[in-house]
This record gives C-alpha cells, sequence and structure tokens, in this order.
C-alpha cells in the first residue's frame, strides 16, 4: 500500500489545451479516494498519470514518497480496473485472473494458490474454468476485479468500472468494491461522473470541473457544506434548487427576498454567516435541496413560504418529486460544464411525500426552515459562510 501525492501537478497538450490546472491533492494509504465530475473535467487524466499512461507536464506526483514522472507503468505497482474488462475471451477466468502474474514469471504453484484465494475472496470459484463469454456483465466486471486484485500492488485505478452495468447491478458492484476495499486496505483512486456513486463508496471525494478541483472532503461536507454553486449543483439527487434574491431589511430584521416571498434570516442564521449583513440590498443565490422544502401544513408558520402552481409531478414511490412554478428567479446548472449559471425561468422541485395528493395545476404552497439553505455570492459563485 502507499499514499498518492499530486503537488501542482498539470498536464498541457501540444495544442495548447490544459487538462489538469496545478492540482494538489494527497490521497492517503489506504483511503478510498473518488475523483468525481462531468465529462471532460480531467478525473480520467488524474488517473491516468497516476498509471503512466500520461505524461506529466508540470509538478510532481508521488506514489509511496517516490517522485513517479519518470517511471514506467510496470514500475509504478499500480493495478488498474478499466470500464470495458478488458479480459482475454480466449482465456478461462482462471487464466485471466493469473495473467499479471505469469507475465511476471511467478511460479505456477504461486500463482494458482493466489487464483484461489482472490477468486474465493470475490466468490468467481464456480466460474473459474468458463470464458468470459459465458459471463454476465457483473461477473465480468469481478474477473477484472480480480485480475487487478492478484497482483497485490500498492494501489488500485478504477476508471469508470461500473458504468457498463445496469441499475440494479451497479448498486450491487458498488457494495461489493467497497467491500473489498474495506477488506484489503489497499489504496484506492476511483473516477466516475456519477455522484451517488461517490458520495456511498468514497472515504473522501474530490470533485473536479473544467481540470480544477473543486472541493476535498468527505461525502456529507460536500452535501451538507458545498464550497460553491458547481458543487452543490453537482452533488444532491434530486439537484438543489438555485434561486434569486435580494437582502432586505424591514425594521430590525432581514429578509431575503424571493419575488413576491419572504425567508426570515433570524439573529442565530446571521450569527453563523454575518457576511449576509455586507449583502443587504444586494442580490444573492440561494440554495435549496428538494428534500428540505414542506407543504405549508407540515411546517411551521414562521419559516419562509412560497407559492406557485404545479407544472407536473414525478412519482418515486416512496416520495413524489413536484415541479413548482413560483414568482422567483432561479438558476440551474447549465449541462456544458463551461457555461456560466445563468438565468432560467422560476421553477422549484420539492421532493415530497407520496401520501400527499398533489397533481398539475394545483396551487401549493412550500416552507422552508432558513436552516437548511445555502447562501451563494452570484459573482464569486462561493459559499457565504463566515
Amino acid at each position: 500500500m502507499a499514499s498518492i501525492i499530486f503537488e501542482g501537478v498539470e498536464k498541457r497538450y501540444p495544442d495548447g489545451s490544459t487538462a489538469i490546472r496545478h492540482l494538489d491533492l494527497e490521497i492517503k494509504d489506504g483511503e478510498f479516494l473518488v475523483l468525481v465530475g462531468p465529462s471532460g473535467c480531467g478525473k480520467s487524466t488524474a488517473l491516468r498519470m497516476i498509471a503512466g499512461l500520461e505524461d506529466i507536464t508540470g509538478g510532481q506526483l508521488k506514489i509511496g514518497g517516490n517522485v513517479a514522472n519518470g517511471l514506467a507503468p510496470r514500475d509504478r505497482d499500480v493495478a488498474m480496473v478499466f470500464q470495458s474488462y478488458a479480459l482475454y475471451p480466449h482465456m478461462s477466468v482462471e487464466e485471466n485472473i493469473g495473467f499479471g502474474l505469469s507475465a511476471r514469471g511467478v511460479a505456477k504453484e504461486e500463482i494458482a494458490l493466489k487464483v484461489q484465494k482472490t477468486a474465493e475472496l470475490l466468490e468467481l470459484e464456480p466460474y473459474l474454468k468458463r470464458k468470459p463469454g459465458q459471463l454476465s456483465g457483473g461477473q465480468r466486471q469481478r474477473v477484472a476485479m480480480g485480475r487487478a486484485l492478484v497482483r497485490e500492488p500498492n494501489a488500485f485505478l478504477m476508471d469508470e468500472p461500473l458504468s457498463n452495468l445496469d441499475a440494479r447491478l451497479r448498486g450491487q458492484m458498488r457494495a461489493e468494491i467497497a467491500r473489498l476495499q474495506k477488506m484489503t486496505g489497499v489504496t484506492t483512486v476511483y473516477v466516475t461522473h456519477d455522484q451517488i456513486e461517490a458520495m456511498t463508496m468514497g472515504d473522501r471525494v474530490a470533485v473536479m470541473r473544467g481540470g480544477v478541483l473543486q472541493q476535498l472532503g468527505a461525502p456529507r461536507t460536500l452535501y451538507d457544506a458545498p464550497d460553491n454553486l458547481f458543487v452543490a449543483g453537482f452533488i444532491g439527487t434530486p439537484s438543489m434548487n438555485f434561486v434569486k434574491a435580494t437582502v432586505i431589511a424591514d425594521g430590525k430584521d432581514l429578509f431575503a427576498e424571493v419575488g413576491a416571498f419572504r425567508l426570515p434570516l433570524d439573529a442565530g442564521l446571521l450569527e453563523k454567516r454575518p457576511a449576509l449583513n455586507t449583502f443587504l440590498g444586494k442580490t444573492i443565490t440561494l440554495g435549496i435541496r428538494p428534500e428540505v422544502l414542506a407543504t405549508a401544513d407540515e411546517a411551521d408558520a414562521s419559516k419562509g413560504r412560497m407559492q406557485g402552481n404545479v407544472a407536473f409531478v414525478e412519482d418515486f414511490g416512496a416520495t413524489q418529486l413536484v415541479h413548482l412554478d413560483v414568482e422567483s428567479a432561479s438558476v440551474e446548472e447549465a449541462a456544458d460544464e463551461d457555461a456560466e449559471l445563468t438565468l432560467s425561468g422560476n421553477r422549484l422541485r420539492a421532493a415530497l411525500p407520496a401520501s400527499l395528493t398533489i397533481k398539475s395545476g394545483d396551487v401549493l404552497t412550500v416552507t422552508v426552515d432558513p436552516v437548511h439553505v445555502h447562501f451563494f455570492d452570484p459573482e464569486t459563485e462561493q459559499a457565504i459562510r463566515a
């Protein structure tokens, strides 16, 4: 096992484009770290630099305390699991798992023992004599993991390994990979664009955008205290609502005015976020997660209220996602990760109990406790905290 450290690492291509911009990141020995972000954010490039499949054009990469910039891939003692499985179709499961050891000249008896042990760990014993074509997608992915695991490397590198599986299998394999990592204690770097995988698997999560690290922390920290609008919008399902508001004073009291509605900024909230006082008369962006919204008869009347027309309802069984048009201006993260947050209408999404009877065309009032609201500076896109 080994730690992996990026010190000001950059990746620039001959055409002048930059995939990674001054990345500082320490992956601790034995840690499961997830690199997450939209397509093109640089997460796979960072992983390939650890593996030695991409040259580093700036900074230093250290594996186990040693500078690895110039090391050939075979000398880094890391094992990679790809999205495509990359199994040899003409070989049996047993031969696929042991292939890397055979190529290194390991004795046949030792290979057999290690393959057997790995197969037991991955519950692949009944399939050792089968070819990959006779296996399900989940079984093939376990074989690919076994081929990496049998080597006992310093680190596992996983590049979107579950993206080819259906939703049910992805759920099973998420738990399986997390279990194996805890059992083996091998440093693991896992790349995905799926924030559900990131939130459920990683000890820590690094959110990337445009080659820049946006935030690094435990999954719960990213959810409860996002550093900026991008992280707030990327982490969480359903995604966070963003609405424009103006900070106003009414006597001694402060409010965030959202169209015709007011969200009280009480003394306790202002004590935690005194910087909100400096935005008096200015526009801010409110971040409201759908699950913290409630119908008016379920919540304290002193909380912020917003009323609107129900556009449509998505039924998820235990909950329903209500799309509500309210008198406010909302902002929504564009599909293009390089695009800015822009005005896009006045729709809120509220995750409400399925037991409520709500249908398109209804007039609905929702409430939110200000303690659950996130506040952002619309110019810098950074969270307003201090």
